[in-house]
């Protein structure tokens, strides 16, 4: 009885398996959100550059977006570059804003001397900004935009 069963569900997986690898040659090729071919390169004048500079939010309580790069700061979990910068000891003399009070409460609301680890990494809600195109359209209005 059980060797029926999984002969059964090998069956059931392998003509599955089948059917999809048939319906996704069929359909010709995959297409990236951008319209061109996955394999394809991009010129490098149609690399999208990131943006430099402080932005506008768009929404209260929004995180501020990066105004930098940061794609080569080291950020795991023992160290976090961008505190070298940002923390509330050294912002002052680094001209740097400075990390909101929240970012130095733990779960329970308690004031700490240091970054929540809650809070520790950064680009979990703060991004680089970059001046590419919407990969899909949407109608959002900034509430700046609105006034």
């Amino acid at each position: 009885m059980k060797l029926q069963v999984l002969v059964g569900i090998s069956a059931l997986v392998v003509s599955t398996t089948l059917a999809g690898f048939a319906i996704a040659q069929s359909s010709g090729s995959v297409q990236s959100l951008r319209s061109g071919e996955l394999p394809d390169t991009l010129r490098a004048e149609q690399v999208h550059k990131q943006m430099e500079g402080r932005m506008k939010r768009n929404y209260r309580q929004q995180p501020p977006l990066i105004p930098h790069s940061s794609s080569q700061y080291q950020m795991d979990k023992r160290t976090n570059q961008c505190l070298g910068c940002h923390d509330w000891t050294v912002a002052g003399e680094r001209g740097a804003p400075t990390l909101s009070m929240t970012h130095y409460l733990d779960r329970e609301g308690n004031q700490l001397d240091t970054v929540a680890g809650t809070r520790w990494f950064c680009n979990q809600c703060h991004v680089p900004q970059a001046n590419a195109p919407e990969l899909v359209g949407n109608d959002f209005q900034p509430s700046n935009a609105l006034r």
